[in-house]
């Protein structure tokens, strides 16, 4: 990359494949894939596992999911390098009613849920510390988390992206779509982890609630085009995801578990399919 000077109004440039082009244009945007004899996107940690612990369908149990979870988490420990993220549960669904009653834009919604997904971080850190497992604050976890990871067994964080303010507005209603099974999949993506899992109440994913309706039929394995086309009314993960994943560079898939059964974590940690499976059709 060298200076040049324009021969036609004599300012200096910096020479570069985008120099003079708009980063709008699409056939400027396409450049920047990497071709077939170029280097592929890096993946700067690809030997760590994200984990999201889901907040409302986990944390929110207490001990009596809590306990045996933490404890497969630990066996896990021994042998794995875990990144895993919490989300806010009752709380963040407490303070969204009371903001939507007041008028709130969904940026401060999203404020809010980070600092309730912050306190749950900080319950399993607690949990977690006799592993040498600690929750890292938001400020420097992203830059600091390659060091972290390469230093303890494990690191916790507040799966909230800190988009905070400056959210991006839903495409129906006020609550966040950027919540912490985003943020999970984000941070998998951008530091190229080998698996991101999803530890939830249910086995995985379903035309219909379980929940709710006993016939609900079980899916164990899906693309995110096919699950895009479907439409289902309720899925157990934030819907942002679908488009996430059609668009990523490393991550290729992900797995949602069932955290009653906590010895499935070590399973799908070890490559076994033991949920449901969303893929990327690319």
């Amino acid at each position: 990359m060298t200076y040049t000077e324009s021969k036609s109004d004599k300012r200096n440039h910096l020479e570069s494949m985008l120099m003079r082009e708009s980063l709008l244009d699409r056939e400027v945007q396409k450049s920047t894939e990497p071709k077939p004899d170029e280097a592929p996107v890096i993946r700067m940690l690809p030997n760590a596992h994200v984990v999201k612990i889901g907040g409302r369908s986990i944390l929110d149990a207490g001990r009596s999911l809590m306990y045996p979870l933490v404890e497969v988490i630990g066996k896990c420990l021994a042998s794995k390098k875990l990144i895993l993220g919490t989300g806010g549960g009752a709380r963040s669904r407490h303070v969204f009613s009371i903001g939507i009653d007041l008028g709130m834009p969904a940026g401060v919604l999203a404020q809010l849920a980070q600092a309730d997904a912050l306190g749950n971080a900080h319950i399993l850190g607690a949990l977690l510390s006799p592993y040498g497992v600690v929750a890292i604050p938001p400020e420097i976890f992203g830059h600091l988390l390659p060091l972290f990871i390469n230093s303890v067994p494990g690191v916790i964080f507040t799966g909230v992206p800190p988009y905070s303010l400056w959210e991006h507005p839903p495409e129906v209603g006020r609550i966040p779509s950027h919540g912490s099974d985003a943020g999970c999949f984000l941070l998998a993506e951008c530091f190229g982890c080998k698996t991101l899992t999803l530890v939830k109440d249910v086995d995985g994913l379903y035309d219909r609630d379980p929940k709710l309706e006993s016939t609900a039929n079980f899916i164990p394995t899906i693309s995110a085009t096919e699950l895009k086309k479907r439409k289902l009314e309720t899925l157990p993960f934030e819907r942002i995801l679908i488009d996430l994943l059609a668009n990523s560079r490393l991550v290729e898939q992900f797995q949602i578990i069932n955290g009653a059964v906590p010895e499935r974590l070590e399973a799908a940690l070890n490559g076994e399919h033991v949920g449901t499976i969303i893929y990327a059709d690319k």
